[in-house]
Protein backbone atom coordinates (compact mmCIF):
# COMPACT_ATOMS: atom_id res chain seq x y z
CA UNK A 1 0.00 0.00 0.00
CA UNK A 2 1.02 3.26 -1.00
CA UNK A 3 0.52 6.44 1.42
CA UNK A 4 0.90 9.59 0.79
CA UNK A 5 1.00 12.22 3.82
CA UNK A 6 1.15 16.65 3.58
CA UNK A 7 2.16 18.12 6.39
CA UNK A 8 2.24 21.46 7.51
CA UNK A 9 5.23 23.73 9.41
CA UNK A 10 3.34 26.64 11.42
CA UNK A 11 3.96 28.81 14.35
CA UNK A 12 3.77 27.76 17.49
CA UNK A 13 0.13 29.49 18.05
CA UNK A 14 1.16 29.55 21.79
CA UNK A 15 3.63 32.11 20.80
CA UNK A 16 1.61 33.97 18.58
CA UNK A 17 1.79 38.15 18.58
CA UNK A 18 0.37 39.89 16.57
CA UNK A 19 1.91 43.89 15.28
CA UNK A 20 -0.26 46.48 16.80
CA UNK A 21 0.82 48.58 14.02
CA UNK A 22 0.63 46.95 10.75
CA UNK A 23 -1.55 44.35 12.36
CA UNK A 24 0.14 41.61 11.19
CA UNK A 25 1.58 38.37 12.70
CA UNK A 26 5.41 38.70 14.14
CA UNK A 27 7.17 35.86 12.83
CA UNK A 28 10.74 36.89 14.67
CA UNK A 29 11.12 34.11 17.82
CA UNK A 30 8.40 32.48 17.15
CA UNK A 31 9.24 28.57 16.79
CA UNK A 32 7.86 26.79 14.11
CA UNK A 33 6.43 23.08 14.67
CA UNK A 34 4.27 20.59 12.83
CA UNK A 35 0.92 21.17 12.81
CA UNK A 36 -0.18 19.06 15.16
CA UNK A 37 -3.55 17.49 13.39
CA UNK A 38 -1.00 16.85 10.52
CA UNK A 39 0.90 14.76 13.34
CA UNK A 40 -2.09 12.43 13.64
CA UNK A 41 -2.75 11.75 9.82
CA UNK A 42 0.90 10.82 10.18
CA UNK A 43 0.38 8.25 12.71
CA UNK A 44 -2.89 6.79 11.32
CA UNK A 45 -0.54 6.55 8.01
CA UNK A 46 2.25 4.54 9.49
CA UNK A 47 -0.49 2.32 11.63
CA UNK A 48 -1.64 1.24 8.14
CA UNK A 49 2.06 0.24 6.96
CA UNK A 50 2.64 -1.65 10.06
CA UNK A 51 -0.60 -3.46 9.81
CA UNK A 52 -0.78 -3.49 5.71
CA UNK A 53 2.49 -3.41 4.36
CA UNK A 54 3.98 -0.69 2.08
CA UNK A 55 5.38 2.59 2.17
CA UNK A 56 4.69 6.37 3.49
CA UNK A 57 5.71 9.16 1.76
CA UNK A 58 4.93 12.58 3.77
CA UNK A 59 4.91 15.68 1.66
CA UNK A 60 5.44 19.65 2.56
CA UNK A 61 5.19 23.33 0.73
CA UNK A 62 7.18 25.88 2.08
CA UNK A 63 10.13 27.62 2.25
CA UNK A 64 13.50 25.47 2.88
CA UNK A 65 12.78 25.78 7.05
CA UNK A 66 10.17 22.98 6.30
CA UNK A 67 12.81 20.73 6.08
CA UNK A 68 12.90 20.68 9.73
CA UNK A 69 9.79 19.27 9.75
CA UNK A 70 10.09 16.65 6.93
CA UNK A 71 12.79 15.35 9.23
CA UNK A 72 10.37 15.25 12.30
CA UNK A 73 8.11 13.10 10.09
CA UNK A 74 10.89 10.73 8.55
CA UNK A 75 12.23 10.42 12.53
CA UNK A 76 8.97 8.65 13.17
CA UNK A 77 9.00 6.30 10.75
CA UNK A 78 8.09 8.07 7.06
CA UNK A 79 9.82 6.67 4.37
CA UNK A 80 10.40 9.01 2.00
CA UNK A 81 9.64 13.32 1.91
CA UNK A 82 9.83 15.69 -0.45
CA UNK A 83 9.92 19.92 -0.26
CA UNK A 84 7.34 21.74 -2.50
CA UNK A 85 9.23 24.82 -2.88
CA UNK A 86 9.35 27.75 -5.81
CA UNK A 87 9.00 31.67 -5.48
CA UNK A 88 6.40 31.39 -8.05
CA UNK A 89 4.06 29.18 -5.17
CA UNK A 90 4.40 31.95 -2.55
CA UNK A 91 1.27 34.09 -1.25
CA UNK A 92 -0.53 30.85 -2.34
CA UNK A 93 -4.22 30.76 -0.82
CA UNK A 94 -5.90 27.08 0.22
CA UNK A 95 -6.99 27.08 -3.79
CA UNK A 96 -3.69 27.23 -5.22
CA UNK A 97 -1.91 25.41 -2.41
CA UNK A 98 -4.18 22.77 -3.03
CA UNK A 99 -4.15 22.34 -6.79
CA UNK A 100 -0.39 22.49 -6.41
CA UNK A 101 0.17 19.59 -4.17
CA UNK A 102 -2.29 17.65 -6.12
CA UNK A 103 0.07 18.13 -9.08
CA UNK A 104 2.74 16.64 -6.75
CA UNK A 105 0.84 13.86 -5.36
CA UNK A 106 -0.07 13.04 -9.22
CA UNK A 107 3.59 13.23 -10.37
CA UNK A 108 4.73 10.76 -7.39
CA UNK A 109 2.21 8.69 -7.64
CA UNK A 110 -0.16 6.37 -7.65
CA UNK A 111 -0.98 5.82 -3.99
CA UNK A 112 -4.33 4.33 -2.54
CA UNK A 113 -4.58 6.24 0.79
CA UNK A 114 -3.92 10.34 1.38
CA UNK A 115 -3.67 11.56 4.92
CA UNK A 116 -3.93 14.75 6.07
CA UNK A 117 -4.74 16.86 9.34
CA UNK A 118 -8.61 18.87 10.15
CA UNK A 119 -7.16 21.96 9.88
CA UNK A 120 -3.67 23.94 10.08
CA UNK A 121 -3.86 25.42 13.20
CA UNK A 122 -2.48 29.09 11.30
CA UNK A 123 -5.28 29.47 9.29
CA UNK A 124 -8.01 26.69 10.38
CA UNK A 125 -9.79 26.60 7.34
CA UNK A 126 -9.76 23.37 6.94
CA UNK A 127 -10.25 23.69 3.05
CA UNK A 128 -6.48 22.48 1.60
CA UNK A 129 -6.50 18.58 2.27
CA UNK A 130 -10.54 18.34 0.93
CA UNK A 131 -9.62 20.47 -2.22
CA UNK A 132 -6.56 18.00 -3.07
CA UNK A 133 -9.48 14.98 -3.45
CA UNK A 134 -11.62 18.05 -5.32
CA UNK A 135 -8.57 18.53 -7.68
CA UNK A 136 -7.82 14.58 -7.95
CA UNK A 137 -11.25 13.61 -8.90
CA UNK A 138 -11.36 11.37 -5.41
CA UNK A 139 -13.49 10.60 -2.78
CA UNK A 140 -12.33 12.61 0.56
CA UNK A 141 -13.82 11.52 4.14
CA UNK A 142 -12.85 13.96 6.78
CA UNK A 143 -12.75 13.38 10.71
CA UNK A 144 -12.13 10.15 10.23
CA UNK A 145 -11.78 7.90 13.69
CA UNK A 146 -10.14 4.68 11.84
CA UNK A 147 -9.20 3.59 9.12
CA UNK A 148 -9.49 -0.84 7.88
CA UNK A 149 -8.32 -1.89 4.48
CA UNK A 150 -10.55 -4.82 2.44
CA UNK A 151 -9.35 -5.38 -0.94
CA UNK A 152 -9.82 -2.17 -2.95
CA UNK A 153 -12.16 -0.54 -0.68
CA UNK A 154 -12.07 0.79 2.89
CA UNK A 155 -14.18 0.85 5.56
CA UNK A 156 -13.97 4.28 7.61
CA UNK A 157 -15.43 5.38 11.10
CA UNK A 158 -15.13 9.50 11.16
CA UNK A 159 -17.14 11.53 13.78
CA UNK A 160 -19.65 13.73 13.55
CA UNK A 161 -21.90 15.77 15.24
CA UNK A 162 -24.24 13.27 16.02
CA UNK A 163 -21.98 10.76 17.40
CA UNK A 164 -19.87 8.22 14.73
CA UNK A 165 -20.67 7.31 11.04
CA UNK A 166 -19.26 4.14 9.36
CA UNK A 167 -18.20 4.73 5.76
CA UNK A 168 -17.25 2.58 2.90
CA UNK A 169 -15.32 3.65 -0.07
CA UNK A 170 -13.16 2.88 -3.23
CA UNK A 171 -9.44 3.36 -2.92
CA UNK A 172 -7.93 5.96 -3.50
CA UNK A 173 -9.21 7.77 -1.49
CA UNK A 174 -7.91 11.15 1.02
CA UNK A 175 -9.22 11.16 4.73
CA UNK A 176 -8.30 13.73 6.88
CA UNK A 177 -7.50 13.49 10.88
CA UNK A 178 -8.34 14.94 14.28
CA UNK A 179 -6.86 14.57 17.76
CA UNK A 180 -9.57 11.94 18.70
CA UNK A 181 -8.26 9.57 15.92
CA UNK A 182 -4.71 7.84 18.17
CA UNK A 183 -2.37 9.23 19.66
CA UNK A 184 1.25 10.55 17.77
CA UNK A 185 4.04 8.26 18.66
CA UNK A 186 7.74 9.43 19.77
CA UNK A 187 10.73 9.73 17.46
CA UNK A 188 12.98 6.93 18.77
CA UNK A 189 16.25 7.80 18.84
CA UNK A 190 17.85 6.14 15.84
CA UNK A 191 14.89 7.79 13.99
CA UNK A 192 15.86 10.88 14.14
CA UNK A 193 19.96 10.37 13.85
CA UNK A 194 18.57 8.33 10.25
CA UNK A 195 15.99 11.45 9.36
CA UNK A 196 19.55 13.94 9.53
CA UNK A 197 21.17 11.45 7.09
CA UNK A 198 17.95 11.23 4.84
CA UNK A 199 17.87 13.23 1.46
CA UNK A 200 15.15 15.59 1.21
CA UNK A 201 14.40 16.35 -2.56
CA UNK A 202 12.48 19.62 -3.60
CA UNK A 203 9.88 19.83 -6.07
CA UNK A 204 10.04 22.83 -7.73
CA UNK A 205 7.93 24.44 -10.49
CA UNK A 206 9.92 23.23 -13.21
CA UNK A 207 9.59 19.74 -12.08
CA UNK A 208 5.62 20.64 -12.69
CA UNK A 209 5.60 20.71 -16.38
CA UNK A 210 1.96 20.43 -17.06
CA UNK A 211 0.99 22.51 -14.33
CA UNK A 212 -1.37 26.07 -15.21
CA UNK A 213 0.68 28.75 -13.90
CA UNK A 214 -2.51 30.57 -13.82
CA UNK A 215 -3.61 28.65 -10.65
CA UNK A 216 -0.60 29.11 -8.40
CA UNK A 217 0.98 31.93 -6.20
CA UNK A 218 -0.76 35.24 -5.76
CA UNK A 219 -2.46 35.81 -8.95
CA UNK A 220 -3.46 32.42 -8.93
CA UNK A 221 -5.46 32.91 -5.34
CA UNK A 222 -9.01 33.61 -5.37
CA UNK A 223 -9.19 35.11 -1.95
CA UNK A 224 -6.93 37.82 -0.40
CA UNK A 225 -6.30 38.45 3.27
CA UNK A 226 -6.68 42.27 4.00
CA UNK A 227 -5.87 42.13 7.49
CA UNK A 228 -5.29 40.85 10.51
CA UNK A 229 -5.60 41.76 14.11
CA UNK A 230 -5.90 41.05 17.69
CA UNK A 231 -9.78 41.38 18.90
CA UNK A 232 -10.51 44.18 21.51
CA UNK A 233 -11.57 42.44 24.95
CA UNK A 234 -14.51 43.56 26.12
CA UNK A 235 -16.05 42.59 29.72
CA UNK A 236 -19.58 43.34 30.12
CA UNK A 237 -21.07 41.47 33.84
CA UNK A 238 -24.27 41.73 35.42
CA UNK A 239 -24.10 39.79 39.00
CA UNK A 240 -27.70 38.65 39.84
CA UNK A 241 -28.34 38.03 43.90
CA UNK A 242 -29.36 34.61 43.92
CA UNK A 243 -32.79 34.49 46.10
CA UNK A 244 -33.82 30.72 45.25
CA UNK A 245 -32.73 28.85 42.04
CA UNK A 246 -36.40 29.38 40.86
CA UNK A 247 -36.62 33.11 41.17
CA UNK A 248 -32.96 32.81 39.83
CA UNK A 249 -33.17 31.10 36.78
CA UNK A 250 -36.78 33.02 35.78
CA UNK A 251 -34.38 36.46 36.01
CA UNK A 252 -31.82 35.05 33.97
CA UNK A 253 -34.34 33.88 31.44
CA UNK A 254 -35.38 36.86 31.37
CA UNK A 255 -32.65 38.93 31.06
CA UNK A 256 -31.68 36.53 28.34
CA UNK A 257 -34.88 36.98 26.39
CA UNK A 258 -34.26 40.81 26.64
CA UNK A 259 -31.14 40.73 25.08
CA UNK A 260 -32.65 38.68 22.36
CA UNK A 261 -30.26 35.77 22.67
CA UNK A 262 -33.24 33.25 23.36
Amino acid sequence: MNIVVCVKQVPDTTEIRIDPVKNTLIRQGVPSIMNPFDKNALEEALQLKEQYGGAVTVISMGPEQAKATLREALSMGADKAYLVTDRSFGGSDTYATSYILAKVIEKLGPFDVILGGKQAIDGDTGQTAPSIAEHLGIARLTHVLSIKIEGNKCIVEREIEEGVEIVEAKLPILCTATKETNKPRYATIKGKIDSLKAEIENITLADLPDIDVTKIGLKGSPTRVKSTFTPKRQSCCEMLEIINPRETARMLFGKLADAKIL
